[in-house]
């Protein structure tokens, strides 16, 4: 089983050794599984229970002071489960699993999803608060009122001269020297190949301070995480602009025309930051058993494990 995760791409970590450290217990993890499924969900599971993740324990906090998480999973039978906007559910990535095995479905979200994690044995309930989040909440003066005060306060944080973030070309004009501008994009993911099959699982607890119940690019089909019999992918970044151009099809439909993994994560990273102006990471492997990660931003953290 060959397995490769990521961290999620953004600043520099404050703690980049111990990060590292979780990363390869998840690879290990991943690795130990005899199916790609199972490799996935145990590797994301690890890093979604350690708070130096935004995702599970330790994720962003949206507007109303609530945290929410997100998750996506894909084989390459082209098999999709996807799950989102889950108040304490920590392993949003089963709920995904169960979304793809269990129902007719490929996306459930909201409160019917934490139902449907209650009626599957997943856990709920979950207090997701880390001291870091804890602080740094404490530290805002969050807003009260409509949506309306809510998207007003966002852009007093972000600094916007658009809602969307974006200038009249379309760019993003978020400032990334600016403290709340690029923070948390630490989404996790995991991509596994056996040999025979390939499958690719992404989970998140959003942007920070986002709008309440935005939903970005990691439950999205083709942006947060994708799989085909060519490739699986997973991404992390600034989700909107991921959404936009679908980034981790993209990366897939480069393997499909040719390219290997590394090829087609290095050029879908430089399409990315051309079309968009903003910043991202993919891991990606192929159906050769080749692996492939590309970033534009300051540090994406990844660690790969191998085990015939």
């Amino acid at each position: 089983m060959q397995v490769l995760v990521h961290g999620g791409a953004g600043s520099d970590p404050e703690e980049p050794e111990p990060r590292q450290g979780v990363l390869e217990q998840a690879a290990d993890a991943g690795a130990a599984e005899s199916d790609p499924v199972d490799a996935v969900e145990a590797a994301v599971a690890v890093l979604e229970s350690d708070p130096r993740f935004n995702a599970g324990v330790g994720s962003a906090v949206q507007s109303d002071g609530e945290i929410r998480t997100d998750a996506g999973l894909m084989t390459d039978d082209r098999s999709v489960g996807a799950a989102c906007s889950m108040p304490s559910v920590e392993h949003a990535l089963r709920v995904a699993r169960v979304v793809m095995e269990e129902t007719p479905h490929g996306f459930v979200s909201g409160d019917h999803a934490v139902s449907l994690a209650d009626a599957y044995g997943v856990e709920t309930g979950v207090d997701l608060w880390s001291e870091r989040t804890r602080e740094k909440w404490t530290d805002l003066e969050p807003p009260t009122g409509d949506s309306r005060v809510h998207l007003e306060w966002i852009r007093s944080r972000y600094g916007d001269s658009d809602p969307d973030g974006r200038d009249e070309d379309g760019k993003s004009v978020r400032d990334p020297e600016r403290p709340d501008s690029d923070l948390d994009h630490d989404t996790v993911g995991a991509v596994a190949f056996d040999g025979d099959s390939l499958a690719a699982a992404t989970s998140t607890g959003g942007r920070w301070l986002a709008l309440a119940g935005r939903v970005g690019d990691v439950p999205q089909v083709g942006s947060g995480f994708y799989c085909s019999p060519a490739a699986a992918v997973s991404a992390t970044g600034a989700g909107e602009d991921i959404a936009r151009v679908t980034l981790s099809r993209r990366v897939a439909r480069h393997v499909e025309r040719g390219c290997d993994a590394d090829e087609a994560t290095s050029l879908a990273i430089e399409e990315f930051g051309e079309l968009t102006g903003s910043r991202a990471g993919v891991i990606a492997i192929d159906s050769d058993g080749t692996l492939g990660s590309a970033y534009n931003s300051d540090a994406m953290q990844t660690a790969r494990a191998d085990r015939r």
